[in-house]
């Protein structure tokens, strides 16, 4: 991180929003609310003026959408971690998010106490999902991405660590969390995520996280 407190802006349509989220994290002590935005395209000029550590972001906005924004956000040459808020309404707009790179998803009407944790969590590059809503997100990439009559498992593609590593990630672990877990170092954990991200053909944790979960759940 960039300061001793986490860099917070807040991108949301509706005042109303934007004013509770404020209230919420200013009340934090470790968080700082760097900026704020009411559509997509101000959001994504904002970011790369003022670097925020961790971007709570609004799907549904005027001129550019959350998604489009996220995905702008994530090639800037110092990227947020974005948490994508959400109204829950389709599982469509959770899959774009996530393949455009988000970090994370809170319902908005998550608890606050629970939001600042998400925000703690995001700027640690450990992942944090509301209640339910990471099933929902596998359940629904199963759904638009029909399976071969047999689907060798893409776990199949990782050496026994490497996978150790994934299952670790999906399970929300920090780099320092897995390396401690697994009795390796912090470099070595990011070496194995890396090729892990090769191997799968994901760009970020989260992919990795559902990949990981699509492999191992039940089948049936």
């Amino acid at each position: 991180m960039k300061a001793d407190k986490v860099r917070v802006m807040v991108v949301d349509d509706e005042p109303l929003i934007r004013a509770g989220l404020r209230l919420i994290l200013d009340g934090a002590p470790d968080l700082s609310i760097v900026g704020e935005a009411g559509d997509g395209e101000t959001a994504v000029r904002l970011a790369a003026e003022l670097e925020p550590d961790v971007v709570l972001m609004d799907i549904r906005m005027p001129r550019l959408s959350g998604i489009g924004a996220t995905e702008r956000m994530t090639v800037l040459p110092v990227p947020p971690k974005v948490i994508v808020l959400t109204s829950f309404e389709t599982d469509d707009f959770i899959l774009s998010a996530l393949r455009a790179g988000a970090s994370g998803f809170l319902l908005k009407d998550t608890a606050p106490a629970d939001i600042v944790s998400a925000v703690r969590a995001a700027a640690e590059d450990k992942l944090r999902f509301s209640p339910g809503i990471l099933k929902r997100i596998v359940a629904a990439a199963a759904t638009v991405r029909p399976a071969p009559a047999v689907q060798p498992n893409p776990l199949l593609e990782l050496s026994e660590r490497e996978r150790a590593v994934a299952r670790a990630v999906a399970r929300g672990l920090t780099n320092t969390e897995i390396g401690a877990e697994l009795f390796v170092s912090v470099a070595t954990v990011k070496t194995h995520i890396a090729s892990a991200f090769t191997k799968l053909d994901v760009t970020n944790r989260v992919q990795l996280a559902v990949t990981v979960l699509q492999a191992d759940a039940p089948a049936g």
